[in-house]
This record gives C-alpha cells, sequence and structure tokens, in this order.
C-alpha cells in the first residue's frame, strides 16, 4: 500500500520509537506493530513467535473473535466460543422465563441440537483482513471543509465498504486511527447463526454483581459458551436447524495449569475506546459536567426500573440486560471521577500542551507545520458543548423505547427513497438485519409501565431547561409550552401507550415494511411524535455534521504534532483503543490501592466461601460450596493448594476487552479478561503503571466449575485441555 507523505512519516515514527522504547507494559498495539516489540516480548516471557500474532489468518490471533461489543475466542474445532458471562447476558435474558430462568439457574446443552439461539442480532466475526486505506479515504477531501468535508470522507468510506461487502458473508468497516491520520478497512467473516451452548448460573456468573464490581477481591466466574453454527456449505447463514457447527481455523488449548505471580500473559481483542489524547478543554467537560450528570441520571433510570417492575416478575426479567448495563457505568462514573479529584491528570495534561506549544513555537518549521492547531481545537470543542445540557435531557427523553423504535423506523422509511450508497450510514442495506433484531429483541426486553415511568421523569428534568433551549417541536407533541404539569403530562402519556400498538412485535415488522409515504399517515402516536420533530432534529444533525467536518480537519493536525513530539522525547506511541483487534502484554501481580495495603494477585475458592452468604449476589450454588468443602480441587490446582478463582495483571485494557482470552506464552488460554480495579478504570484517559490492573476469571476456576459443579464433559471432550 502506498502512503501518503503524512502517513509515511507516522509510519516511520511509530517504528522509531517502538524500537527504542522498553517502558511500562503501556499500550493496545495494533498486531502489526508487534515485530517491533518482538524483544520486550521475549524478555518477558513470549515463546512463540512475535510475528505470528502480527498475522490475522495464523494461530494465535484467527482464534480471537469479536462479538460486536465483546470479545470472545474459539475453543474448539466445532466453532465453540467462550466469553464473558457478562457479554452472554442479553442472550441469557432472552432465553429466561419466569417458569424457567436460566439467569438464575444456568444452562447447559449436552448436545448441538440443545443449543439456544442467542438473542436477535447476535453475531461472530472473524477478522480476515485489515488493510490502510488512507490514501482512499482522504482522496479530495483536504481541500474541503465542515459538512462538505464531513460527507465527502463518510462517501469514499461507504464505497470502500460495499466493495468489500460484495461477498454477503463478511462485514466491513474502515475505522480511523490517532485522530484521522490513517484510515484501515477491516474485512470480517460474519457469522450470524450464534447460540447459547453453556452459562453458569447466577452464583458463579455474577457472583459478587454490582457490589463487587470493578473491585478487589472478586471470586466471580465470568464466563460462559456461545457456539457458532453456518451452512452446510460452510458459509454463514441465518438460523436453520440444517446448519452444522462453524469449522475454524484454528481454536485455543485451554490450560489447566493456568499461571503463577509474575507469568507473562498477553490479552488479544477488541478494546472498545480510550480517550488519551484527548484535549484538556475536553477532559474538564467529561470529569465535571458530563460523568457527573450520567451517572446522576443513569441511576435514576435503574431506580425507575426497579420501581416498576417488581423483582423475579416478567416486566424485570426483561430489564435485567438493562440494569447491569446501567449499573456498571454508574460504578464506572463513579470512579472516574474520584480517580480525576483524587490524581494530576488535568494539571498533567495542561501541562503536556504548554511544552507541546513550546515545542511547536521554538522551531519555525514546526510552526508553520503545525501552526495553532490546539487552540482551533479547542474552539471548536468549545462550540460542541454549547448545547450539551439539552442534548443530554432530550437523549434520555428519546431513549425511551417506544419513542426509539419510532424514530428509527421513520428514518429508515426516509433514507430508503435514496439510492443505497446516498443513505445514512445505520440505514443502509447492510443495516436491516441489524434494525429487525432490534425490533425482534423489544418483545423480550420492554414493559409499557417501565418505558412510560422513565418517559415522563425525563420530560419533567427536559421541560426545565429555558425555553430557548428546548425545542418548540418537542414542547408541542408533549403540550409543554406552559411548562410541566405532572398530572396532565402523566394522562397524556397514558393516553399515547394505550393508543400505540408499536409494543406488538407484528405491528413493529409491519411499520419495517412501510414507505415513507405510508409512515406519514400513521395515526400512531409515537409515529406522529417521530415525524413531528424530523425536520428539526434532521437539521440539527447536519449541524453537527458541519462542525464534525471541521473537527476531522483539526484532530489529525494536532496527532501529528503529538507524535513528532513524543518521537522527540523518546516515548511511545499507540493509537487510541477504537474497537479493533489489538494486543497488550504484561504480568500477573498485585498492587498497593493504598498506603498500607497490597493487593495480592490471586483469590481462591476458599476466599469464595468465606464471601458467601446465601443471599444474592453472594450466593454460590449449593453444589459448588460442597465441592469446597470438600476439597475437591481435581486437576486444576496448577501447583497452588486450591483452584485459583480471579487473578490480576497489569495488561493495558478497557471496555470491549471483555472476553478477551488471557494467553500465556506459549498462547494457551489461561484466563478470560473480565474487569480492571476500581482505580484504574480511568486508564481510559490516563494510564498509571502503579495502579492499573486487569481483573481475570482464571481458565483453572472456568474448568472446575465445568467439570466439578455443572457436569459439562460434553464440552470438555471437545475442548483442547494442556494439564
Amino acid at each position: 500500500m502506498r502512503l501518503t507523505p503524512l502517513v509515511a512519516t507516522i509510519a516511520s515514527t511509530l517504528a522509531i520509537t517502538l524500537s527504542s522504547t522498553a517502558i511500562a507494559d503501556e499500550g493496545m498495539w495494533q498486531p502489526h506493530q508487534l515485530p517491533e516489540l518482538e524483544s520486550i516480548l521475549k524478555a518477558k516471557g513470549l515463546e512463540i513467535d512475535a510475528k505470528s500474532i502480527s498475522k490475522l489468518t495464523e494461530f494465535p490471533m484467527n482464534a480471537v473473535i469479536s462479538l460486536g461489543g465483546c470479545t470472545a475466542s474459539f475453543v474448539s474445532p466445532k466453532g465453540l466460543v467462550v466469553t464473558n458471562h457478562h457479554c452472554a447476558y442479553g442472550s441469557i435474558q432472552y432465553n429466561s422465563t419466569t417458569d424457567n430462568n436460566i439467569l438464575e439457574n444456568g444452562f447447559l446443552a449436552k448436545t448441538p441440537a440443545q443449543d439456544l439461539p442467542a438473542a436477535p442480532g447476535s453475531r461472530v466475526y472473524v477478522t480476515k483482513t485489515v488493510t490502510n486505506v488512507t490514501d482512499k479515504v482522504i482522496k479530495d477531501t483536504q481541500q474541503l471543509s465542515a459538512k462538505a468535508r464531513y460527507d465527502a470522507l463518510e462517501k469514499n468510506e461507504k464505497a470502500l465498504v460495499a466493495q468489500c461487502e460484495a461477498d454477503e458473508s463478511y462485514r466491513c468497516n474502515v475505522y480511523s486511527f490517532h485522530g484521522g491520520l490513517e484510515y484501515y478497512l477491516i474485512k470480517s467473516l460474519e457469522i450470524k447463526d450464534v447460540r447459547l451452548a453453556y452459562a453458569p448460573a447466577m452464583g458463579v456468573g455474577k457472583y459478587g454483581g454490582d457490589i463487587d464490581n470493578w473491585m478487589w477481591p472478586r471470586h466471580t466466574g465470568d464466563f460462559g459458551f456461545y457456539r457458532a453454527y453456518v451452512g452446510k456449505d460452510g458459509k454463514p447463514a441465518q438460523y436453520s436447524e440444517d446448519n452444522v457447527p462453524y469449522e475454524p481455523d484454528s481454536y485455543l488449548s485451554v490450560s489447566a495449569k493456568g499461571v503463577q505471580e509474575g507469568d507473562f500473559v498477553m490479552v488479544t481483542g477488541y478494546p472498545g475506546r480510550t480517550n488519551r489524547y484527548r484535549i484538556a478543554a475536553e477532559v474538564d467537560n467529561v470529569f465535571n459536567d458530563s460523568y457527573p450528570k450520567a451517572r446522576e441520571h443513569n441511576s435514576k433510570y435503574v431506580a425507575l426500573i426497579e420501581e416498576n417492575a417488581e423483582d423475579g416478575s416478567k416486566a424485570r426479567i426483561a430489564y435485567e440486560s438493562t440494569i447491569a448495563g446501567y449499573n456498571n457505568y454508574i460504578k464506572n462514573y463513579g470512579s472516574m471521577i474520584e480517580s480525576f479529584k483524587k490524581g494530576t491528570m488535568f494539571e498533567r495534561k495542561k501541562q503536556f500542551e504548554q511544552e507541546l506549544t513550546q515545542w511547536i513555537n521554538s522551531d519555525k518549521t514546526r510552526k508553520q507545520q503545525y501552526g495553532d492547531v490546539l487552540n482551533e481545537l479547542s474552539a471548536l470543542v468549545a462550540q460542541s458543548q454549547l448545547h450539551s445540557e439539552r442534548d443530554r435531557m432530550l437523549g434520555y427523553v428519546h431513549r425511551s423505547q417506544m419513542i426509539s423504535t419510532a424514530r428509527s423506523l421513520y428514518r429508515l422509511a426516509y433514507e430508503q427513497q435514496k439510492p443505497n450508497a446516498e443513505r445514512e450510514s445505520g440505514y443502509q442495506e447492510r443495516d436491516l438485519p441489524r434494525i429487525k433484531a432490534g425490533l425482534e429483541r423489544m418483545t423480550r426486553r420492554f414493559d409499557a409501565n417501565v418505558d412510560k415511568a422513565i418517559l415522563l421523569h425525563f420530560l419533567e428534568l427536559y421541560a426545565a431547561l429555558p425555553k430557548e433551549e428546548r425545542f418548540s417541536e418537542v414542547d408541542k407533541a408533549f403540550k409543554l409550552q406552559n411548562g410541566f404539569d405532572k398530572a396532565k403530562q402523566s394522562a397524556l402519556l397514558e393516553q399515547m401507550y394505550t393508543k400505540s400498538t408499536l409494543d406488538n412485535e407484528v405491528v413493529r415488522n409491519s411499520l419495517f415494511e412501510q414507505s415513507f409515504s405510508q409512515l406519514n399517515q400513521s395515526q400512531d402516536p409515537f409515529m406522529q411524535y417521530a415525524k413531528a420533530i424530523f425536520a428539526v432534529m434532521k437539521t440539527e444533525e447536519d449541524k453537527s455534521k458541519a462542525l464534525a467536518g471541521k473537527l476531522q480537519a483539526a484532530r489529525p493536525q494536532l496527532m501529528s504534532a503529538i507524535i513528532a513530539f513524543n518521537k522527540a522525547q523518546n516515548k511511545a506511541v499507540y493509537a487510541d483503543a477504537n474497537s479493533t483487534l489489538r494486543v497488550t502484554y504484561g504480568t500477573v501481580g498485585g498492587y498497593s490501592p493504598q498506603d498500607g495495603l497490597v493487593a495480592t494477585p490471586f483469590t481462591s475458592l476458599e476466599g469464595l466461601l468465606a464471601k458467601n452468604t446465601n443471599v444474592e449476589p453472594f450466593n454460590a450454588p449449593k453444589k459448588l460450596q460442597q465441592q469446597i468443602k470438600a476439597k475437591l480441587y481435581g486437576d486444576y490446582t496448577g501447583g497452588m493448594n486450591t483452584v485459583p478463582v480471579n487473578f490480576l495483571s497489569n495488561v493495558d485494557t478497557t471496555g470491549g476487552n471483555s472476553g478477551s482470552p488471557t494467553l500465556n506464552g506459549k498462547a494457551e488460554l489461561v484466563g478470560l479478561l473480565f474487569d480492571g480495579v476500581y482505580e484504574s478504570i480511568i486508564g481510559d484517559w490516563d494510564y498509571n503503571p502503579e495502579l492499573n490492573r486487569s481483573i481475570h476469571v482464571d481458565s483453572r476456576y472456568m474448568l472446575w466449575v465445568m467439570d466439578k459443579v455443572d457436569n459439562a464433559q460434553n464440552l470438555l471432550d471437545e475442548m483442547k485441555i494442556v494439564k
């Protein structure tokens, strides 16, 4: 691939910086960068060829897969996939009923024929190729600005994706790296028939619940199994009883030996997003405004669900996955805010920008090349924050499933009037299965009373905004012109929910097929709302795109300066996480969360039992408790006097890495990454080698539960266990 001068400079910078840097185990590295790290990796304990980790079509990388939000890996030749319990949580919830609550009791298919269909829209993505397409994406865009630039970049990306997806077996996406300095086209095999094969009981998979979430010591068996299926021709196909298990090119061996303190480990996966190169103005806004308010509103969101859906009821089961997700963010934001207030990140960020500015201004060539980009970007960031409170509150209003469904259907019909290539991203032909799956999932993840209570609460907060910060179309639709009257608005919503039929899957599917003119005639109150606000929301969207186009020009310029500056300081350069395949490495070890405390790196079965109360969330299954008391460890101690449950390492990870295989130096699976310690959550923004620790479920505990508790010998027999 021919590189533009700018991209060539970046590639050169990365190579030089990597080869001359040996620092703390920081960085989420793109696979193609790993050969530059070979000497470091070998010194730490990597036994396989580092070049093999850089090749996506070879072992072990071709065994690592994405679930589109979590990571997983193949662990058998029969398409068996291991990931975190919380990554399969939505599918477990989807298959749970009040009569057969497999969330609580667990599930095991003794044969593949007993596998349960995963939640609609579930996918397994096997990365096949990664191609640098920077030249093609930025072609003819350099002289454009604002929305014209945004539209041109999007058009180029769509063309590349369309060409890549000519074969319907693949899903392709263009990803931006280093703020838009580089673009890569990633082609993945899209397996569409995913089924639930095994999930331990809640007392294993979510032991400790939200109390222990992000905490250490931890005793959670956060693992579960899917199975990937394809048509008899070996190609991806929609669910069919005639489909057969997918045969992966390779799969991981699972270690019953595990790891010891000080051992080398690496994690391969799809980390979601980090923000380590964001500017001070963005850090200030996020930690002093966005996160505190999001935490407050998300807490209320969960409380409203719990107040309007009795524990164990059909409504509560429908929202269990939602509650788990929101509680995760609530605790996440709490730690972020706490760490930010305690730490010096903001001051260091401002200091870095002062030093960067001085470095740029100290050289005429650099000043000419990078100009006043930091101030320009700061001005654009300030512009993006002008209506943040309005956008936040209306965003919560539009989280109502009735509203979000109506708006999605209306926008789809609007976009379908255009040629496919000209439609808004998210509403092209390639996106129809995802939209349809969302309509299907709503059947088991919705309750009218819950949705109504949430909408009423956030309408009140939206109505409290100054009139000039509200949209007249929204005010008119909900009769808020004269302010919020709870009784009046409650009665209005009651009328809307009673009249609407969007809660009926058959109706939703029929609306999915209707044209724009037909939807414009709909008398459904939520469809009428979608119609009433469409024009003003579209105008706001276009304004956002214009601003995004300006940011797309400024961020790459700043990143170019940062990379050059870091090179001059001999500092490592890696791209922020963006849901693409990365590798991170480190060692097993504890940490000191505060003065006077030292956390050891392993927890044990005995520690689990000591924590157990038989009351959720510390309610381990009775059989598990009996096995511990009888010290029936089997062959799963790995040289210890017990079976390790969870362990710590200093690998650099974030959300999206959940379910990632933790590998030893031989690329054997020794655990699954599922969390980080409370003090490391701020790692999305700031890396601290003293406090950055990831939490893994130990492979020995996973195998022990499968063998001694759940009698999952059928799955163990098809896995390659290293003893």
